[in-house]
């Protein structure tokens, strides 16, 4: 059976997904065509099920609890991994406020946290994540939300980091900051549901127990990225919570989204959102 998989070309996601779209672990029968995109694409490809499996943002799979269940596998979900807000200097909270802000999409979860720290922050310029450093620099927006490599880059381009959201949420929750998800559409069967959780969590395992095997697929796509930062992104973002979440990760998954809903900033969720056991 083919079932159509999106995914990033960050490091984070190649890294998890090279043994099982390289069939280095088995498949259980399963193939996939193989659709890389940024998130924010993937967030908008889910809205319109133009897939059978994606990375989302937690964020937007809120809205999409309807189409999608989440696998208890792939997820980047952590501590100290949380967006990054930046700018020039160092800026009064009345001045991010009035923004405007470079956000890497409406349906991020980094927004999503943005939201919920600064409230009254309503002037966002939605970018591409990898152009949000040189839009601060450009003085196009007073500040930028940062993810994924950007983390380990900003302070050499002279940025300065005002807020990490990461922490934040940790602070105030408790909870360690769900990120992006892996899910699957809820009209496959639900053995194929299962088994595609199982395969992913086979893949991750194979990364993290040969990690060197992963090395010519995600250096093949992390462009000019220096290896350092590579590896420290996968570092980041890729742990024990991405081959299961188990009930700390799972517990800290329905707390965002009760958290949301509570803010009205998403719509009432009523399914169940993981893929059933």
């Amino acid at each position: 059976m083919k079932l159509s998989l999106g995914f990033s070309p960050c490091p984070n996601d190649t890294f998890i997904f090279d043994a099982l779209v390289h069939n280095k672990i088995d498949t259980e029968g399963l193939e996939f065509d193989v659709v890389l995109a940024d998130v924010e694409e993937l967030n908008q490809k889910a809205f319109a099920g133009d897939l059978d499996i994606t990375k989302l943002s937690y964020h937007a799979y809120a809205y999409l609890t309807d189409k999608y269940a989440l696998l208890d596998s792939g997820s980047a979900l952590g501590r100290n991994c949380g967006p990054l807000l930046i700018a020039k200097r160092s800026i009064t909270q009345a001045e991010i406020e009035k923004g405007p802000i470079a956000i890497p999409g409406k349906y991020t979860t980094a927004n999503f946290l943005l939201s919920m720290a600064y409230p009254a922050a309503q002037n966002k310029k939605e970018l591409l994540f990898s152009d949000i450093e040189q839009a601060v620099l450009n003085d196009d927006v007073v500040a930028g939300l940062i993810i994924h490599e950007n983390r380990f880059t900003y302070q050499d381009k002279d940025l300065v980091k005002l807020r990490d959201l990461g922490e934040f949420w940790e602070g105030s929750t408790g909870h360690p900051i769900p990120l992006g998800g892996i899910v699957v559409n809820r009209n496959l069967p639900t053995e194929i549901q299962q088994k595609v959780n199982r395969v992913l969590a086979k893949s991750v395992a194979f990364a993290q127990k040969q990690p060197e095997a992963t090395r010519e697929y995600v250096s093949a796509h992390a462009q000019e990225m220096d290896e350092e930062v590579m590896y420290a992104h996968i570092g980041l973002y890729v742990n024990d919570f991405t081959r299961d979440l188990g009930d700390e990760g799972r517990s800290a998954v329905n707390f965002l989204f009760s958290e949301a809903q509570r803010l009205a900033v998403v719509p009432s969720i009523t399914n169940e959102i993981f893929v059933p056991n």
